[in-house]
């Protein structure tokens, strides 16, 4: 492959031919992943493709510099800019989803979490948090996490025939526990969230009231969600990739009054200096996030869920919770076509469509054999299609996971999927 064909950054043609010349087989690799993003189609709902702006950011000067502390309180020297670009990422995070605090800091989606855990608790408070198996994510208690076993998580439970949750039992739960914090939010759920509910709950019982909304923060800030502050949440945490298609990175977002605390513990509490290239770009992605399109977009990666959920349900598949009020689905592949879901997974990658193998609710296979597949359509949606493409998509699906072994099915899907990205480009490449 030569340097005109596969120019994965929008960083001077100087760097990469200095890569392609001093270490071959790094720049391969770079220009292999290049051809996989653009001949394939993505459908992992925590994967997008990025702004060409955050790549710009991703690989500037701001990567040699060190800024520990916050603007205008540095331990450094040589601030000037990188005060600039904190200051221009926290204004711009706290217009964005109408909040009166924001920390741009936060290394990754976990760390983020535990800042907010460390920082308003004490080891042994009680929080109550979605199960694992149920939709939840790792940091929210799951038992293998070092914060489930640094605190007493309380895990609430869904209905797997509709997803919804029954909050009379969530009360009861409450009210004998007595949680410090109420956490909402999810990895693996495709409904929405009753904040109402919730925030009547912890208002009874005393509790700090939280939403990780790493997945959907991107449609909140596009104004096709609903944002947990309308409700009068304390605290919103959220990624600055998936479907706000910015850096990787996090964001903690609250009121004034857990300001000080949130601001603590993410330094020097739990992190040293942040990465100013990736605050850089987090400014660029909220700039962009207050765009007519960026709406448009957020609304779109909605409609083409419930079209490929439609879809598929037509297809005669088996969808956890029988649709999707959000992103993203899963579908038990074991149920549907006698699949796990790794199988499933390792199927669809070989015509050039990623998802990634999912439990279900009281999976009763193992995490790295589980009964289902995880599929959602941000990253589908940055691309430019639309609900008909959700139709051949699904079409594409269903016939590779009810012919897993044959050969020429699988080849010519393959041939399909990959002229039908042509009419597609990936952004930035």
């Amino acid at each position: 492959m030569s340097l005109n064909e596969n120019r994965s950054f929008p960083a001077s043609v100087t760097n990469l031919a200095e890569l392609e010349g001093n270490d071959p087989e790094v720049f391969a690799a770079l220009c292999g992943e290049e051809t996989r993003e653009r001949n394939g189609i993505e459908l992992i709902p925590s994967e997008n493709y990025t702004f060409p702006e955050v790549l710009a950011c991703l690989g500037s000067v701001f990567t040699n510099k060190y800024s520990e502390g916050y603007p205008g309180r540095r331990y450094y020297g040589g601030q000037t800019f990188t005060d600039q670009i904190e200051n221009l990422a926290r204004d711009r995070a706290k217009s964005v989803f109408r909040c009166e605090h924001a920390n741009v800091q936060p290394l990754s989606g976990s760390a983020m979490n535990q800042a907010v855990y460390l920082g308003l608790l004490e080891p042994g408070d009680t929080i109550m948090a979605m199960d694992l198996s149920h939709g939840g994510h790792l940091t929210h208690g799951a038992p293998v996490s070092h914060m489930g076993s640094l605190f007493n998580f309380v895990r609430y439970v869904t209905d797997p025939v509709d997803g919804s949750i029954d909050f009379d039992q969530v009360r009861s739960d409450a009210l004998r526990t007595k949680p410090k914090m109420m956490l909402c939010g999810y990895t693996s759920y495709p409904r929405d969230i009753d904040y109402a509910a919730f925030k009547a709950i912890a208002d009874e019982v005393g509790a700090i009231t939280m939403t990780d909304a790493s997945h959907f923060g991107g449609l909140v800030a596009g104004q096709a969600m609903n944002n947990p502050f309308d409700f009068g949440f304390d605290i919103v945490t959220t990624t600055t990739h998936k479907s706000l298609r910015g850096p990787r990175g996090g964001m903690v977002l609250c009121r004034k009054p857990f300001a000080k605390k949130i601001d603590k513990s993410v330094f020097p509490g739990l992190q040293g200096g942040p990465h100013m290239n990736a605050v850089a770009a987090i400014a660029v992605t909220l700039q962009k996030a207050q765009t007519i399109e960026f709406q448009a977009y957020a609304h779109q990666v909605l409609k083409n869920a419930k079209a490929l959920s439609g879809a598929l349900l037509d297809e005669g598949a088996d969808l956890v919770t029988g649709g999707t009020d959000n992103h993203m689905m899963v579908m038990d592949t074991m149920k549907t076509f006698g699949l796990d879901g790794r199988v499933a997974e390792e199927v669809l990658d070989r015509v050039q469509i990623t998802t990634n193998k999912q439990i279900i609710p009281d999976d009763p296979n193992p995490p790295l054999r589980p009964s289902g597949i995880r599929m959602g359509t941000p990253a589908a949606t940055t691309r430019g299609m639309l609900e008909s493409d959700m139709l051949q998509l699904s079409g594409w699906i269903c016939e590779c996971l009810r012919h897993p072994e044959d050969e020429g099915i699988l080849s010519r899907v393959r041939g399909e999927v990959e002229a039908f990205c042509q009419g597609f480009p990936v952004p930035g490449l």
